[in-house]
């Protein structure tokens, strides 16, 4: 009889960096996957159109918060790649922390409570950069402190520490991976580099956080593909416990991204304009490579000038995409907005 194919569960899978994922391991391996998405204004069945009918993809419309849905999908899988998360900064800032809390640290639980039920080959959570906050020394390494600056950042924080303390008491196979800033197709408008393309493509003002002089390391999504999957063939004895940066180890100013996008469409410095700071603005994000590139064979291929071109391409090829999720944000804030007066 022959081997059944190994299982893995991609949570959140509909969202930017697992959807991208999930192309990936269908492209470049042989195994089977489940993509669980609880589908909230991050997840984006459109982000899978293209593979949903792959005979290899089965997709759960589910919430890792909820215990009988995790316990079942779990149940039917022998790797679990947890990116599930709610990710956005300035709605964590803005509306509050609680649904942050639900998705990154409730949510990491059951699915971690699920595998103490349930054998599994390896659980790689999907961790952030952001959980380090602003480098205290430059590259950031592994074993730098962890001061998130946001809400956002906490809760990360919060998953992160739970899943090593879930290797440590249970024994779990659990790998933790630190992406830092990601970028590419399907990424959702809200986040800095596709708002700047949007923004310049539609001739409207590129809004720019204080003087711009914060800076991140900057990974385009097909290399953090190839991080994840490198992990997903490690020998577990080697890396289970293990945190990982995943990184390019450069990084360039917010500043420096407007001006590349304005350059690269030909638009006008003018369109570049500044507002206020944000609050618990993270001021230099640069990750160690070395970590990543001894124990796991990986280093990013993309450089981000070729990383940038392709993204670009993307958004100005794929304008029905961003402009429907453009407008149903505009649709839910204008229905929600209090009425002002005449």
């Amino acid at each position: 009889m022959p081997k059944r194919q190994k299982r893995v569960l991609v949570t959140g899978g509909c969202g930017f960096i697992p959807s991208n994922f999930i192309r990936h391991i269908l492209a470049h391996t042989p195994y089977d996957v489940v993509s669980l998405d609880a589908l909230t204004y991050a997840g984006n069945i459109e982000n899978l159109r293209d593979v949903m009918g792959h005979e290899r993809l089965s997709f759960v419309h589910g919430d890792i918060r909820d215990p009988d849905c995790v316990r079942d999908v779990v149940a039917e899988v022998d790797v679990i790649v947890n990116a599930a998360a709610e990710s956005h900064v300035e709605k964590s800032i803005q509306e509050g922390a609680s649904e942050f809390v639900k998705t990154n640290v409730e949510g990491t639980q059951i699915l971690l409570d699920a595998c103490r039920g349930t054998p599994i080959d390896r659980f790689i959570l999907i961790s952030s950069s952001e959980v380090y906050g602003t480098a205290e020394r430059a590259p950031m390494d592994e074993e730098h402190p962890i001061n998130p600056r946001s809400p956002y950042a906490a809760t990360k924080a919060g998953g992160d520490r739970l899943a090593y303390a879930y290797y440590v008491t249970y024994d779990l196979p659990i790998v933790i991976v630190r992406p830092f800033n990601n970028y590419g197709p399907f990424q959702h408008p809200e986040k800095v580099l596709p708002k700047f393309i949007i923004q310049a493509l539609r001739d409207e003002p590129l809004t720019v956080h204080g003087d711009g002089h914060a800076s991140r390391d900057w990974l385009y999504v097909e290399d953090d593909a190839e991080a994840i999957e490198s992990v997903m063939q490690a020998d577990i004895d080697t890396v289970a416990g293990e945190v990982f940066n995943v990184a390019t180890g450069i990084d360039i100013s917010v500043q420096e991204i407007a001006n590349h996008v304005l350059d690269a469409l030909d638009k006008p410095p003018s369109l570049k304009v500044h507002v206020d700071e944000r609050p618990g603005q993270v001021h230099r994000h640069i990750g160690s490579t070395e970590k990543a590139e001894q124990m796991l064979g990986w280093r990013a291929r993309t450089s981000f000038e070729e990383g940038l071109e392709q993204t670009i391409n993307w958004y100005a090829e794929n304008r029905s995409w961003w402009e429907s999720i453009l407008t149903a944000s505009e649709s839910a804030f204008s229905s929600s907005a209090p009425a002002q007066p005449s």
